[in-house]
């Protein structure tokens, strides 16, 4: 079995309305409580970093797929949604909202949608992140794939 060991380091000054200083290996930024529950909103927060963690291991795994089903990609991008609901003062991530846009190459829709649907779909439940949080956050996708004009 091989391991894969990730390292990550926070600051944290103060309070709950402190802001910190979070540091990997290839990320510096500023954290904080969002603005919509009651927080400074400097940097980014555990519920963006939920959000990026989930959509970009779901848009890496869908890049992967098309490549290696040869799938001709002229353009690949993702806008996700997270969900959090706050119920009488307990806060409760409920659902992330994929939304993969890919463009295939001029002529390929009608023979590959099908295929590369069934990819968009295969990405969600083959994704770590996805599998890590599955049966806690419900996860959504609202595929969009179209060809080059």
């Amino acid at each position: 079995m091989e391991e894969h060991h990730f390292h990550l380091k926070i600051n944290w000054p103060e309070g709950r309305n402190s802001v910190g200083d979070l540091e990997t290996k290839n990320l510096k930024t500023k954290i904080s409580i969002p603005p919509e529950m009651d927080g400074p909103g400097v940097g980014t927060n555990p519920d963006e970093m939920l959000l990026g963690a989930a959509a970009t291991c779901y848009i890496i795994t869908l890049a992967a797929m098309l490549e290696r089903r040869k799938i001709g990609v002229s353009s690949l991008t993702i806008e996700s949604e997270g969900i959090v609901e706050v119920e009488k003062g307990i806060i409760t991530y409920k659902k992330i909202i994929h939304r993969p846009h890919v463009v295939l190459n001029k002529g390929d829709l009608s023979e590959q949608e099908e295929k590369v649907k069934q990819l968009t779909e295969k990405a969600e439940k083959s994704c770590m992140i996805s599998r890590a949080i599955q049966g806690n956050v419900v996860i959504g996708l609202e595929p969009i794939i179209e060809e080059v004009n």
